[in-house]
């Protein structure tokens, strides 16, 4: 239950008795004398009451309440009047203040009010939680594409992890798409507004990566020509994405591992340490433990980077979702040339679901843009030793099902007649596949 209340008034007496009442309630109390010092005080989204008398010096109670308004309609504002201000606090209800008290008052009609007023800023305020939730989802199945069980609980692991200060270690075959993750674990959390700087730690010459990293002073090596700031101080504030983390040389592991442990760094040729506020999203194909066992890596950094992991699938292993992945990169790339890419035949469908796609996403957006092209079929071979016939016509199944979803918008009876299949048949392979109608009725 929220317990947050403000007290606006000039009388001191006033907000001695007001604050008295309301702690021996239980209730966590600010006070202000002047409105002008509350509007410079109140947090966004501030979880709680404010109570202020209507005649003030300088800004009174009426454009205080316009201004809390302006920024917060549904911020809730008790008036305090006295006997002559009745009206113009009935015309300020009718203008948003939640309620008014008139002068004198009791504590049991004070904490009665406040006590409704803060059930519905609660309401509000899971209302409003459940929305941005809402929104945030939606924004992340369109940024990470699929509808195989793996894809979506990729995505719940990302909203998760996402508003966590911790480090997050992502593993995955190459082109299967870590630095979307990580961009995701960035854009979704509260360090959106900050850098995302991306690295790749196997293209930058071991000579020159601490300097890449830290920075230098004017002269710290020859060639140092002026102080240049590094990428970690640079990301200050934000989050930093060190792809292909099992490339980077050992000295500057030990360097990157004492970043992390004092959140501070020297650039090359400073004495003066430098505070920074990183996240740290690192990226790997193989297992780092094994690479510190074997000697390429620290195991104490390992464990720094990985407080959580992502395990990204590879595309072999979430088939289903190659239809949805193809056809977006080729509306992606007929979208840049204004032209309209020609519909997969059924052999092609089926190649596309028998390749085994050793360059995971990456190859396949290869391949959708060269169908966009009309350079012909996807240039992919079928692997003999990939799926049996009977997962590749299970994937094939799931892909007519989802098609049929989409293009009726979850409309049962509408898909039943599409595919002229019966409603226990359809409730059945739906189920077998992990498929929800709601996923696929369009949102207003």
């Amino acid at each position: 239950m929220l317990n947050s209340v403000i007290v606006v008034d000039d009388e001191a007496s006033i907000r001695t008795a007001v604050e008295q009442w309301l702690s021996l309630s239980g209730f966590s109390v600010q006070l202000f004398p002047r409105a002008e010092d509350c509007l410079a005080q109140l947090p966004k989204h501030f979880p709680g009451v404010i109570i202020s008398d209507v005649r003030m010096p300088g800004m009174d109670g009426l454009q205080l309440l316009e201004r809390l308004q302006g920024d917060d309609p549904d911020l809730p504002v008790i008036l305090l009047t006295g006997h002559g201000d009745v009206p113009m606090a009935v015309e300020a209800m009718r203008n948003g203040a939640y309620d008014f008290l008139e002068k004198p008052f009791t504590p049991q009609h004070l904490l009665g009010s406040l006590r409704r007023a803060l059930e519905k800023r609660q309401l509000v305020l899971e209302n409003r939680r459940l929305h941005e939730q809402a929104d945030l989802k939606s924004r992340l199945e369109g940024t990470l594409l699929g509808m195989s069980q793996g894809l979506q609980q990729l995505r719940r692991q990302v909203l998760d992890l996402a508003s966590l200060p911790v480090n997050v270690l992502i593993r995955g075959e190459t082109g299967s798409g870590k630095e979307r993750v990580a961009r995701c674990l960035h854009d979704f959390g509260p360090r959106a507004a900050r850098p995302f700087v991306a690295l790749n730690c196997a293209a930058i010459p071991e000579a020159l990566f601490e300097a890449e990293l830290f920075g230098h002073e004017s002269g710290a090596f020859t060639g140092a020509q002026g102080k240049r700031i590094g990428k970690l101080e640079y990301a200050n504030g934000g989050t930093v994405f060190l792809d292909e983390i099992e490339s980077m040389p050992l000295v500057q592991q030990a360097k990157l591992l004492r970043v992390i442990q004092e959140q501070k760094l020297e650039r090359l040729g400073a004495n003066q340490s430098i505070n920074v506020d990183l996240r740290i999203i690192a990226a790997t194909k193989p297992d780092l433990l094994e690479e510190a066992r074997a000697g390429r890596f620290r195991e104490d950094l390992a464990y720094r980077l990985n407080v959580a992991e992502l395990r990204l699938a590879p595309l072999r292993e979430r088939r289903e979702d190659i239809p949805l992945l193809f056809e977006h990169f080729a509306r992606v790339a007929t979208e840049k040339l204004g032209r309209v890419a020609p519909p997969l035949s059924g052999a092609q469908l089926a190649q596309l679901l028998s390749h085994d796609w050793p360059g995971n996403v990456r190859e396949l957006a290869n391949a959708a843009e060269r169908h966009a092209l009309g350079l012909g079929s996807p240039n992919i071979e079928v692997a003999p030793a990939g799926q049996s016939l009977g997962e590749q016509m299970e994937a094939f199944e799931a892909q007519c099902l989802r098609a049929a979803l989409r293009q009726h918008g979850g409309a049962i009876s509408a898909v039943m007649e599409a595919l002229q299949l019966p409603r226990r048949t359809l409730n059945e392979k739906m189920q077998r596949h992990g498929l929800v109608r709601e996923d696929f009725v369009e949102r207003e």
